[in-house]
C-alpha cells in the first residue's frame, strides 16, 4: 500500500474531526486513509464513492469499507459526515457539489482536503452560498481542511444537465461529440488525439479497442468511417465511459464499454488497438499506465495487429515499444506530439 499522501495526513492530523455514524469518502486516495478511519470509527459504517475504477479497487479490499464506482453518487442515507477529496477540475469539483447536496441532510458535515496547487482554495468560493457556514479548519504540508456545514439541499442530481455537446472537425469528418466535467479534453479535442486520426490508417472491419477512450471521439471516428468494425473502450474513468456512451449513442454506434484499472479486466484479442494513453495521475506524471499498457497489450492482439499510439514527444515511448514488439515505426513527430505504429509478428 502506498505511503499517506499530503491530504490524508491533514485529515488524520484532525482526527476529532472525522467521527461518524455513517461516513461517505468521495475521490479517495489510493494511500491507507480508509483503513486508518476504519479503526479511528470502527462501529461507523464508512463508504467509499470514486469515479476511477482502480482507486475502487483499492477500497474493496480493505475490510469494512463498502467500495461504488459510478458517474454519480450511490443513494446513501442519514450521512452525518461527508470527506471529499478536492480534484484537479474545478468544474466537476462543482458537479461533485451539487450531487453531495442532493444527498445530504442539513445534519451532515462536509469536510474538503486537497493541496493548493491542486486549487483547493477554490472550494470556498463554490460553496460559500450553498452552506450556513464554513470554517477553514486547518492547513499544512501544502495543503488546506475546510469544513462545511448546513449545506442547502439540491432537489435532485442529474449528470445529464453537466453534459456539454461540442463538434469535432478533423481528417475530413465532421460530428458532435459529449462529455461530462472530469473527463480528459472535457469540451474540446486533444490537440495529440487530432494528430493520431489525422494519420491513422485501419482495416474495414474486424476489431478494435480504444484503451483510454475518454469522451469516445477515437472510437465515433473510426465507427464513422468503417461501421462494421467491432469496438470496445476502456477507461479507468467511470466519468469517461458514460461521455463516451453518449457520444456513440449521439452518432449512431454502439461498443463494448469496458470499465478497467489498465487491462486487467479486458478480455479478449483485437486486430488492432489504439491509444492515446494518460500519464498522469492526479496532479503527478505518472508512466506506469503507459509502460503497463504496452507491455501488456500484446496478449490482447491477434497475429499481424497493429498498435497505434500518440504521445507527448517528450516521452521516452519508442524504446518500450520495440523492446515489445521488436520495432517501432514514427508515423509522424512534431514539437509536441508523436505517433507511434507497431505491429505483431
Amino acid at each position: 500500500m502506498q505511503k499517506l499522501t499530503n491530504p490524508s495526513l491533514l485529515l488524520l492530523r484532525n482526527e476529532e474531526e472525522l467521527t461518524g455514524q455513517h461516513i461517505l469518502v468521495i475521490n479517495h486516495q489510493r494511500d491507507g486513509f480508509l483503513s486508518e478511519l476504519k479503526q479511528l470509527d470502527p462501529q461507523a459504517t464508512i463508504s467509499a464513492f470514486s469515479y476511477d475504477f482502480a482507486a475502487h479497487q483499492t477500497a474493496t479490499k480493505i475490510a469494512g469499507i463498502n467500495s461504488y464506482v459510478s458517474h454519480s453518487l450511490p443513494a446513501l442515507n442519514d450521512l452525518d459526515l461527508i470527506i471529499y477529496y478536492y480534484p484537479k477540475s474545478k468544474p466537476e469539483a462543482q458537479m461533485m457539489f451539487d450531487n453531495i447536496r442532493a444527498l445530504c441532510s442539513d445534519k451532515t458535515r462536509l469536510l474538503v482536503v486537497g493541496e493548493n496547487k491542486g486549487g483547493v482554495k477554490s472550494a470556498e468560493k463554490q460553496l460559500q452560498d450553498k452552506c450556513e457556514a464554513h470554517y477553514k479548519l486547518d492547513s499544512a504540508k501544502h495543503c488546506i481542511l475546510y469544513e462545511f456545514a448546513q449545506l442547502q439541499p439540491e432537489a435532485h442530481f442529474d449528470i445529464a444537465s453537466y453534459q456539454q455537446t461540442f463538434t469535432i472537425a478533423v481528417a475530413g469528418q465532421q460530428f458532435e461529440a459529449v462529455s461530462v466535467p472530469g473527463v480528459f479534453n472535457h469540451g474540446k479535442l486533444d490537440v495529440g488525439t487530432k494528430l493520431l486520426l489525422e494519420n491513422l490508417e485501419l482495416p474495414a472491419h474486424g476489431s478494435m479497442l480504444d484503451f483510454g477512450c475518454g469522451a469516445g471521439v477515437i472510437a465515433t471516428f473510426v465507427l464513422n468511417q468503417s461501421p462494421k468494425i467491432r469496438f470496445s473502450c476502456l477507461d479507468v474513468n467511470a466519468l469517461a465511459l458514460y461521455a463516451c456512451e453518449q457520444t456513440l449513442t449521439l452518432n449512431g454506434h454502439g461498443a463494448e464499454l469496458v470499465l478497467s484499472d489498465g487491462l486487467k479486466q479486458l478480455k479478449g484479442r483485437f486486430d488492432a488497438i489504439i491509444s492515446n494513453p494518460p500519464f498522469h495521475t492526479g496532479l503527478k506524471t505518472d508512466y506506469d499506465i503507459a509502460e503497463g499498457f504496452i507491455q501488456g497489450a500484446a496478449a490482447h492482439m491477434s497475429k499481424g495487429a497493429q498498435l497505434h499510439i500518440v504521445a507527448n514527444s517528450f516521452l521516452k515511448y519508442p524504446p518500450l515499444i520495440e523492446a515489445r514488439f521488436g520495432h517501432c515505426d514514427t508515423q509522424v513527430k512534431n514539437t509536441k506530439f508523436a505517433v507511434y505504429r507497431a505491429r505483431l509478428n
